[in-house]
């Protein structure tokens, strides 16, 4: 099916070295209401389709044409972006950290200059791209000064439940003065404009936790949440956002706190990654709020181990795509939501 508004999905496999490229071509043998095209290297992709016995057809990417191509089980187009040197399956190499960059500047370029297209994101080795001398945080970062967006939010979803952070990827002792008022109010009204925009809510709930034990208990075991977070919260209230808290972390994820609530959010990483990736890791979605791009994500990192397996291993042992799948489903979702706005 020829279709100028059919969704493209732009694959990166992330670390060469991990389980990403796999996961990218296991993913091109299902069938998607979407063109699939994946920025990687060429050769690399298909190196690995032959070893793991992968039934996927690689040709080159077409970057001229407006049609797109609905995907076909079995093929996957390739924008080709060359590896420094050949990697060694579950062996990380500082000469590839730029070719994971590289293929991630090439894919949100194409992304953010062309409508009804979506950037999905395979695992990277944050140490070993800093161990080749570039500062490197994570990909929620990097998107976000590549697209010069000042702040942007991580939220993780499953199928019941969204998380997202005021914090990401933070040392511990500097969380409470990250925590500012500026910083949180500006995370809940990205917050609520991509859900509504995004995700089709016309009034998102916002569920808020404390940054402290029993959010500070009157102030007894910290003093952001009656200093920063109350006060706040009851201002964008009385403006109309459907916002509630801050309400102790450790009863947060209760099935009947959960029941009021769109979304909560988390004052830093584990406090919210932990609870949800303990109900439903592998099928979770990592997506980027606040970039004029859509972006999703794997819920998990590089599985350099499986990465290393023999190529006859048996299939129940190898990385799963679970994540990969589900990321590119919320990737669709979005999309489509984004296009009736």
């Amino acid at each position: 099916m020829l279709d100028s508004k059919l969704p493209h999905l732009l694959l990166t496999p992330g670390e060469p070295a991990g389980i990403g490229p796999e996961l990218v071509l296991r993913l091109a043998t299902q069938s998607w209401a979407a063109q699939l095209t994946a920025v990687a290297d060429y050769d690399w992709l298909r190196q690995v389709a032959q070893r793991l016995s992968i039934p996927v057809e690689l040709y080159p990417a077409d970057t001229q044409t407006a049609a797109r191509q609905e995907h076909q089980p079995g093929r996957l187009a390739v924008q080709h972006v060359p590896l420094a040197v050949a990697p060694v399956p579950g062996e990380l190499n500082t000469d590839n950290a730029r070719y994971v960059l590289s293929c991630l500047d090439v894919a949100v370029d194409w992304c953010a200059s062309q409508p009804h297209t979506a950037l999905i994101t395979g695992p990277v080795h944050k140490g070993i791209i800093n161990d080749a001398g570039i500062a490197f945080t994570g990909h929620t970062e990097y998107l976000a000064r590549r697209l010069g967006v000042e702040q942007v939010v991580m939220m993780l979803a499953d199928k019941d439940l969204r998380v997202a952070l005021v914090t990401t990827h933070l040392p511990l002792k500097q969380v409470p003065a990250a925590i500012t008022r500026e910083r949180l109010q500006c995370c809940i009204r990205i917050l609520q404009h991509d859900l509504q925009q995004r995700f089709g809510l016309e009034q998102p709930r916002i569920l808020v936790l404390g940054l402290n034990p029993h959010a500070g208990e009157q102030g007894h075991l910290g003093q952001e949440e009656q200093v920063i977070i109350a006060p706040l919260l009851s201002e964008l209230v009385q403006q109309g956002v459907a916002v509630s808290g801050p309400v102790p972390a450790d009863t947060a994820f209760s099935d009947r706190q959960l029941a009021g609530c769109d979304v909560v959010l988390a004052m830093y990483h584990d406090q919210g990654l932990t609870p949800i990736k303990a109900r439903s890791f592998g099928h979770i979605a990592n997506i980027t709020l606040g970039l004029p791009v859509i972006r999703t994500s794997v819920d998990h990192g590089t599985a350099l181990d499986l990465a290393a397996l023999p190529a006859d291993t048996d299939p129940q042992h190898r990385a799963s795509a679970d994540s990969l799948v589900f990321a590119c489903h919320q990737a669709l979702a979005m999309c489509r939501s984004a296009d009736i706005q």
